[in-house]
């Protein structure tokens, strides 16, 4: 339908099953961070209120019905990373033809939407996980295509006819990058959390995943869960940990680094940090690289006394909410929306965090924020009753204010304001 024809419209008589295509880079079975994990609960549950199609990098999903996956073009092989992007977008752009509404996440399938809604006259959403203006440190990854991802999100971003921060924190950072946009067009739709797919296992599965990768259940530990890139945070934790108390292991589930550099500076630490603990399987530091079965994630969650995000940089923060779904207590960076997850004193603990505003988010002193951290982490495992009452709120938090049953009536609302104009 052409965008004009829609003004004044709702979505239930548009059709009687509007269609809303979902572009994106990541879907399953290829999913990396938490924007994955979002289009992926997103798509099931507006499939209650909608005709949804998915389109997606990496390649066909054969079998998978009313999902798209485009390979990147061959004649790009080779070129820069945004390029590569680039070639997809185009792909999926020319293949929406049919919607009601195209829907795109991150920048990696913002420009997609934005050249759909040109070609096709449909309203192009944009779900805002991440910022390109708040990740510079990008610029080691993708070196000039950081300029070119730049350009597409603040291209895609004002052209669009709405806008979805997953949180208010994220609200106010999109209306500080991008004050040209008109506030009423930025709506605040939290992410969400599947409770029945992050639960606590049974103790026989938690001893027998934690007895497989190291982790003593005598002990006390803390876990991290995160991709090795700048906005996680990870190197300050790692200081951080070392000023624990000896008897705390230090459990990370870190993977699929942004670069080399950062991975031989998280490697560094690691190393430096088994040295100051004496060394061994007595240092208590379990380092899990690859990516696990949810059912194994949720074990080593159970395994943990405490959950830590010591991000610079979390627009809402998925894995927080995983974390209190499982029922640990979480340690958090009072930063991004964090603070609309994490209730300091109830379901965990804040940190302050004193950050430049150089778009990095680097603490403006690193040593205390570190020792704020450690100091947080041991207050926790210190109360193992008081850890788990905290761990407790937090599923109970998670539950009444993050399911994506009600997150999906909010995004269709966002939908049926985009298709009134």
């Amino acid at each position: 339908m052409p965008h004009d024809a829609a003004k004044g419209a709702t979505l239930t008589c548009v059709s009687t099953l509007p269609r809303i295509d979902l572009l994106t880079r990541e879907f399953p079975p290829h999913v990396y961070g938490g924007a994955g994990v979002h289009v992926a609960e997103l798509s099931a549950v507006l499939r209650a209120h909608a005709d949804v199609r998915v389109r997606c990098f990496d390649g066909p999903r054969p079998g998978v019905a009313d999902v798209t996956g485009y390979d990147e073009p061959a004649t790009l092989a080779g070129a820069n990373a945004a390029l590569r992007t680039l070639g997809v977008d185009l792909a999926m752009a020319d293949d929406v033809a049919g919607a009601d509404v195209v829907h795109s996440h991150t920048w990696y399938a913002n420009m997609a939407g934005h050249l759909a809604g040109l070609l096709h006259g449909v309203p192009h959403v944009v779900t805002a996980h991440s910022l390109e203006p708040l990740r510079p440190w990008k610029a080691e990854q993708l070196g000039g295509g950081y300029a070119v991802s730049s350009w597409a999100e603040r291209t895609a971003y004002l052209g669009a006819a709405g806008v979805v921060a997953v949180s208010a924190g994220m609200r106010a950072d999109i209306l500080r990058c991008y004050p040209e946009l008109d506030p009423a067009r930025v709506h605040v739709v939290h992410n969400g959390i599947d409770l029945d797919g992050w639960v606590r296992p049974a103790d026989d599965d938690v001893a027998r995943v934690a007895a497989a990768h190291g982790i003593d259940p005598q002990r006390p530990a803390v876990v991290f869960v995160g991709r090795i890139t700048r906005q996680k945070g990870l190197p300050h934790f790692l200081r951080a940990a070392a000023l624990l108390p000896p008897e705390v292991q230090v459990v990370l589930c870190a993977g699929a680094p942004d670069t080399p550099e950062i991975m031989a500076e998280v490697r560094g630490l690691v190393d430096d940090l088994r040295t100051v603990r004496g060394g061994g399987q007595e240092a208590g530091v379990v380092w899990i690289e690859q990516m696990l079965p949810r059912p194994d994630l949720c074990a080593v969650l159970a395994a943990s006394t405490v959950f830590v995000c010591p991000s610079v940089y979390e627009p809402l923060g998925i894995v927080n909410l995983e974390a209190m779904a499982v029922g640990l207590p979480v340690v958090a960076s009072a930063t991004g929306g964090i603070p609309e997850v994490v209730d300091d004193g109830v379901t965990g603990r804040l940190v302050p965090i004193e950050q430049v505003t150089d778009g990095t988010g680097t603490p403006v002193d690193p040593a205390r924020y570190e020792q704020d951290l450690a100091d947080a982490l041991t207050a926790v495992v210190a109360d193992p009753g008081r850890a788990a009452a905290m761990g407790a709120a937090g599923r109970r938090r998670a539950a009444d204010h993050f399911a994506w049953a009600a997150i999906a009536e909010r995004t269709m609302d966002v939908y049926a304001a985009v298709l009134r104009g």
